[in-house]
């Protein structure tokens, strides 16, 4: 058998898959929270009940309209989408010019309530929700077994964090979104409605949380605590990156998965504290994060 530091070489990969797995929904989750914070410096702690808005969109779609997974995909994050927005524009627009502090404590008293909305309504016990018939099986590699939709997760969410990248980074409407953030009264000068781009922002931010909770409800079960379970993971995770950065959330976000998924491996205790070490020692050598700029 072949062995890798004293690991079975199966073992080592399959943690290796593991770790690039949920390095995969950690980038779409902090690229969510970048991407609202870098263009609206509000610290969105409503991320993680975003994330299980989606996955229980995706299965009260199947369970009530017969609507599919693939359908699912698309429609979950409109719909969070356009609830974000309606939260952005009636409740959190009006804290733009206060203390940010405000706003952390609103976001974060708004996932409360959903979170225990929806605990009141399902309880707080797991539902499963199944893979699609096209991805379900695996495929053996030879050294492993790949399960198809995991393999699924990992590509769409690359591709998704790549094309975010480019609509903010490469194109005339994120231009105008990091002008608005930057000089929003310029920009209103120019005939650009900047309330409506902040509200877009938003919008997209939630909708990437929810794409995540999508992917994620056939690997991990539909509970209203997913959520809470891995917001903080999340936040460390941005935190590394540099917040505000939205190629840093990306790449640090499968780095630290990746980093989880190989501790599990050689040193099993700490698997659950690698990241939040990790996030210690990069604050104390680089405070503005691996990819933030100092301010």
């Amino acid at each position: 058998m072949t062995m890798i530091f004293g690991i079975p070489l199966q073992a080592f990969l399959g943690q290796l898959l593991i770790g690039l797995i949920n390095g995969s929904f950690y980038a779409l989750l902090s690229l969510g929270l970048a991407v609202i914070f870098g263009l609206l410096r509000v610290i969105n702690f409503a991320h993680g009940a975003q994330y299980m808005l989606g996955a229980f969109a995706a299965m009260l779609m199947l369970e009530y309209f017969g609507i599919n997974y693939w359908v699912a995909l698309i429609l979950g994050p409109i719909v969070v989408g356009l609830f974000g927005a309606i939260i952005e524009r009636t409740m959190l627009s009006r804290l733009y010019n206060l203390d940010p502090l405000y706003g952390l404590l609103f976001t974060f008293g708004l996932a409360l309530t959903i979170e225990g909305t929806f605990r009141y309504l399902y309880g707080a016990a797991g539902q499963p929700y199944s893979v699609p018939a096209q991805l379900a099986g695996g495929t053996n590699l030879g050294f492993m077994f790949l399960p198809i939709y995991r393999g699924w997760v990992v590509v769409v969410s690359l591709v998704a964090c790549i094309g975010t990248w480019l609509l903010i980074e490469k194109t005339k409407l994120g231009a105008y979104l990091r002008a608005a953030t930057e000089n929003p009264v310029l920009v209103q000068a120019f005939g650009v409605n900047v309330p409506v781009l902040l509200t877009l922002t938003y919008g997209l931010g939630a909708a990437l949380a929810a794409f995540a909770g999508v992917l994620a409800a056939p690997i991990y079960q539909v509970s209203p605590l997913m959520g809470s379970n891995i917001i903080i993971v999340v936040f460390a995770v941005v935190v590394v990156g540099g917040m505000g950065s939205i190629m840093g959330a990306i790449l640090t976000g499968y780095m630290l998965g990746i980093a989880e998924g190989l501790t599990k491996v050689f040193y099993p205790e700490a698997s659950n504290i690698v990241i939040f070490v990790i996030m210690a020692i990069v604050l104390l050598l680089r405070p503005a994060g691996l990819f933030g700029r100092d301010a």
